[in-house]
């Protein structure tokens, strides 16, 4: 007997499900908390994070929707053929123009950076940074360098500086008779030269040398720590080609998890290329995402990982099937993709004066001459809407405005949903004492000083 698999009877598995969900060919949503149908077909899968599209089935209304929302960017000057729009809910295409056509698509190159990052290292890894010293530690003194071992954490921040000092203050470490020496990848306060990184870490070891801000970074933190540190290092920073001494101290980064999504609400562009770079770069980064997904390569072309550029160009469709395999990926790790990027009516970062429809979970793109935002839409009728905007033009705040108006428009055509589906509600249980920045559970003692 010939073996069932997925790929070969995508379609013998659809379209029983298709014809369910749309009476057999009519092009009207029946409204999804009136069905009964058992879980054993998929149908969640199917509605929730569909990972292909058919033909034919699209929905007038939102064809409408689009077609104005099109025309009002023509009035204004702006080339509908510049204009690109995917609208998809389970395996129907509501709605496309220019959809699998690249376009400069500024930020969400971050959403292929973040499907990269999660298949590559999965949402539990963190990065380690390695303090060793080279010489013996006696009454408070190390006689000796001490020597920091980057291997590419992207928010090693004032937070995360202050509670390791405090734990090489823990370890008998007052005074550093040498230099403070960095190796490797060591970014600090989304600085990537290690010369100035290294600086920064000089300065925060020290409360003698802090400045107002980490003052106040150090007033944040919760909880608070009980002691700041206090590391006098006598020689300079100096950037080493080799790790060299004794290993104290493993410092742990933030999960893979809780990196993407501080990466996604403020839309940092120094942690996505972070990351690109550790995964090979651009060309590694857009090959991970395309596999991942399912996509042809040609539909995502990225010079970065973090989106700067017209040079990056995404079709929307594979903005939304990258976010629909995000999606399909949290949901199989225990988590939903609510972890991972921006609530709309929760989250602030780039979503601030945005009126996008509440619960919504999406990520946004700008450049100069870019509007960008793709994510999913919570209705009633239509369940979870997938959908990727992307626009071409310079009046930024209109282009914003005009997309926020027509994702309600459409889930005012559609309804709101009574409840918010668990597919986009966020996971409490991924929050710990150790993925708040400063944690000192994440500063490991490796060897007795």
């Amino acid at each position: 007997m010939p073996r069932f698999t997925l790929r070969s009877n995508l379609r013998f598995l659809l379209l029983p499900a298709v014809l369910l969900l749309h009476g057999f060919g009519k092009s009207e949503p029946i409204v999804m908390q009136d069905m009964r149908l058992p879980e054993s077909i998929g149908l969640s899968v199917l509605q929730n994070t569909p990972w292909t599209a058919l033909a034919g089935d699209t929905d007038p209304a939102a064809e409408t929707f689009v077609r104005d929302y099109l025309n009002t960017l023509k009035s204004q000057g702006l080339s509908p053929t510049e204009q690109g729009i995917w609208l998809q809910s389970g395996a129907s295409l509501l709605t496309e123009n220019q959809g699998k056509t690249p376009l400069s698509a500024a930020s969400l190159t971050k959403v292929a950076t973040t499907l990269a990052a999660l298949e590559t290292w999965g949402p539990q890894h963190q990065f380690d940074t390695t303090i060793a010293v080279t010489g013996p530690i006696q009454n408070g003194v190390l006689q000796g360098d001490l020597v920091i071992q980057g291997s590419g954490d992207p928010m090693f921040v004032w937070e995360e500086a202050i509670a390791l000092g405090n734990k090489l203050n823990e370890m008998g470490i007052q005074q550093v008779t040498g230099d403070l020496v960095i190796v490797g990848p060591f970014i600090m306060n989304f600085e990537v030269n290690p010369a100035k990184a290294g600086g920064l870490l000089y300065q925060a070891l020290n409360t003698k040398n802090w400045s107002g801000e980490i003052a106040e970074q150090y007033g944040q933190m919760k909880p608070k720590p009980p002691m700041k540190p206090t590391i006098a290092i006598n020689g300079k920073v100096r950037v080493g080609e080799m790790a060299n001494g004794r290993a104290i101290i493993q410092h742990k980064s933030l999960s893979v998890l809780h990196l993407v999504k501080r990466l996604n609400v403020y839309s940092n562009n120094v942690m996505s290329e972070a990351l690109s770079q550790l995964l090979g770069g651009a060309e590694a980064t857009r090959q991970k995402a395309a596999a991942a997904a399912g996509l042809p390569s040609e539909e995502i072309l990225i010079v970065n990982g973090s989106g700067l550029g017209t040079e990056n160009r995404i079709a929307p469709h594979a903005a939304m099937t990258m976010f629909t395999a995000i999606a399909r990926y949290a949901e199989r790790n225990g988590f939903t993709i609510a972890d991972l990027f921006p609530i709309s009516g929760t989250d602030i970062g780039t979503l601030i004066d945005r009126n996008i429809p509440k619960h919504a979970v999406v990520k946004t793109g700008t450049l100069n001459e870019v509007s960008a935002l793709s994510g999913v839409l919570p209705t009633r009728d239509r369940g979870l809407v997938w959908f990727s905007i992307i626009n071409r033009g310079t009046n930024l705040d209109g282009l914003r405005q005009q997309q926020d108006v027509l994702l309600n428009r459409l889930q005012t055509h559609w309804g709101v949903p009574k409840g918010r589906s668990a597919s986009i509600t966020p996971t409490p249980a991924i929050n710990t004492a150790d993925s708040l920045l400063g944690a000192p559970g994440r500063n490991v003692s490796v060897a007795t000083p």
